[in-house]
């Protein structure tokens, strides 16, 4: 029952506000009690997520506190000199209210604050954390999520997610907190009247938005044919409105509508349970639009602006929302064809997609000479290799991941949706100046180098039952999986918490040279492969599926049979 115990230190703590009290009063069912307090909000390598609510497993004041105490004693220890953080905010609720915490908390701490005067794109924060010289950044989002949730992500001096090893730093000292009474505060009057917030905006958006139109690789061509593309966007309620907009119209496409029903930040997400442009639904008001207006190309951003999902018209005249791999790897093909066709492909060039994303990217890399490197699901350890190659002399070029991030350039070091945006419509613009739909060249790519299909399935497993099933299941696959699925043998197992991958055809073992984390991937010999995963920021188990078919019906048919095998696979896992 110490769950309980910790309940009840709340209603205790002359520290823990009337309202705050009130709301833990009020609650009835045991089990939500339990879930509230039977342990605390992880700080993973990201940060914090969570539903917002009072208790140590919810987003609230006190747990937002206590991790920016952490953060902030970590921060002062770790650097002689003076210290300083960028903090940045997006448009769901208490996202404000967490982000001006965070910079009271730290400027408790003589911490210095650079604190954005309204809601920013998580990708500005990162551009702002290495162009002010920052040892760290925070971020009040969680992405994509429903709106009853929200986070608090953290950054290194380099401008990336904090990695690994940072995080468990962090997390130490975080630990060591084990009262409010060690949270230092100040109201935000005092913070400013101290000299040490200070509240950033235009100087910053000028900055990035040049970076972002530097990154136009056939700049002739935008500049002569930018207004010929017809453009439908969503923010989706969310941040990315004003740079985007801003970005677009300063590189000439004149010819932009904007989905108005979604134009305003809005945390409850009106038209959009999830705001996710994964989801085919949130474009159902652009469709309507799309109707009357005929674009070229729809796209949406989600409400940290960090990820992007377009709709293109294919052959038979219907609208379909591109899958993160279909986008990734018209992306991967179009900037690797135009470098080496203006001469610019560097000898040295790499590109850096996550293990489960989609392999069509690695034959792309490979017809163009160009390194292709895996890393681990987050594009915070795609972030971590643009810093490695700064030190070895390759350059980066391109990085994706299958949900929907992606990033050219290094000035940023976390997925941006505004520099995707602005190459999906240059490379939308090319095709069409070509007489192609991005559709008709996503088709050429599959011609080439087969028709891969990717999916992508999750098992929702709350509570503390749900982690324990989502760690048996892991042990069982780890240690019980059968030889063939469908008849088709397993061929290859990786592990990447033993960081071991076993080739089970010539009976050898290699290292992962990867950090350790509690995923699986198999391999089969006709190259379909799954990987299962629990979730990082959600309590789900994820399992991505690939399969490449010789036609569009053949994969699609392949990839059918292929989920239920796999489904019937990790039923028997959650259930031994």
């Amino acid at each position: 029952m110490y769950y309980k115990e910790r309940y009840y230190s709340w209603l205790d703590s002359e520290l823990v506000d009337d309202k705050a009290k009130e709301e833990l009063r009020n609650l009835e069912d045991e089990k939500e009690i339990e879930d509230r307090f039977y342990k605390d909000l992880e700080f993973g390598t990201g940060g914090l997520r969570g539903v917002i609510g009072m208790g140590t497993n919810r987003m609230n004041i006190y747990t937002v506190g206590k991790a920016t105490q952490g953060l902030g004693e970590y921060l002062l220890n770790k650097y002689n000199q003076e210290v300083s953080v960028a903090i940045a905010y997006d448009s769901r609720i208490m996202s404000k209210e967490f982000a001006e915490a965070a910079a009271c908390n730290l400027c408790a701490n003589n911490i210095k604050v650079y604190l954005f005067e309204d809601l920013r794109p998580t990708p500005m924060l990162s551009y702002t954390v290495r162009h002010l010289k920052c040892k760290a950044g925070i971020v009040i989002t969680a992405s994509h999520n429903p709106k009853q949730y929200n986070g608090y992500k953290v950054y290194g001096e380099d401008g990336g997610q904090v990695t690994d090893k940072s995080a468990k730093e962090i997390l130490s000292y975080i630990k060591n907190i084990l009262d409010f009474s060690e949270i230092k505060t100040m109201n935000i009057e005092e913070a400013k009247e101290s000299g040490l917030l200070n509240i950033i905006g235009e100087e910053i958006d000028k900055a990035y938005i040049e970076k972002v139109k530097d990154l136009t690789i056939r700049k002739d061509l935008v500049n002569n044919r930018a207004e010929d593309l017809k453009i439908i966007y969503t923010p989706i309620h969310g941040t990315g409105n004003m740079p985007i907009r801003r970005v677009l119209k300063e590189l000439g496409y004149k010819n932009l509508s904007i989905v108005k029903e979604q134009e305003q930040p809005d945390g409850t997400f009106p038209t959009a349970d999830y705001p996710n442009p994964e989801e085919p639904k949130v474009f159902n008001i652009a469709l309507d639009m799309a109707k009357e207006i005929q674009p070229d190309i729809i796209f949406g951003t989600d409400p940290d602006c960090d990820r992007i999902g377009i709709v293109v018209k294919d052959s038979s005249g219907e609208y379909r929302v591109l899958t993160g791999n279909q986008t990734g790897a018209l992306l991967t093909h179009y900037i690797l064809s135009s470098l080496k066709e203006l001469n610019q492909l560097p000898e040295s060039g790499v590109v850096v997609k996550t293990i489960v994303t989609s392999e069509i990217a690695a034959d792309i890399s490979r017809e163009y000479g160009v390194e292709l490197i895996d890393v681990l699901t987050g594009f915070k350890y795609i972030g971590e290799k643009i810093k490695e190659f700064e030190e070895d002399n390759r350059k980066y070029l391109f990085g994706f991941e299958e949900s929907y991030g992606y990033l050219a350039g290094d000035f940023v070091r976390d997925k941006d949706a505004v520099i995707a945006a602005t190459l999906i419509c240059e490379m939308t613009l090319y095709y069409k100046n070509k007489g192609m739909s991005l559709y008709e060249a996503l088709m050429g790519l599959y011609e080439k180098y087969g028709f891969y299909k990717e999916k992508l399935f999750s098992l929702e497993l709350k509570g503390k039952e749900g982690q324990e099933k989502i760690e048996k299941a892991l042990e069982f696959l780890r240690h019980s999986m059968s030889h063939t699925i469908g008849g088709v043998k397993i061929v290859k197992k990786a592990d990447y918490k033993l960081s071991i991958e076993k080739d089970l055809v010539d009976i050898k073992e290699s290292k992962i040279d990867l950090p350790k984390s509690n995923v699986l991937k198999f391999t089969l010999e006709d190259n379909s492969w799954f990987v299962i995963r629990p979730s990082g920021t959600e309590p789900k188990m994820k399992i991505y599926l690939s399969v490449i078919g010789e036609n569009l019906e053949n994969a699609e048919n392949k990839m059918k049979s292929f989920e239920q095998d796999v489904k019937n696979i990790i039923d028997k896992a959650c259930n031994c």
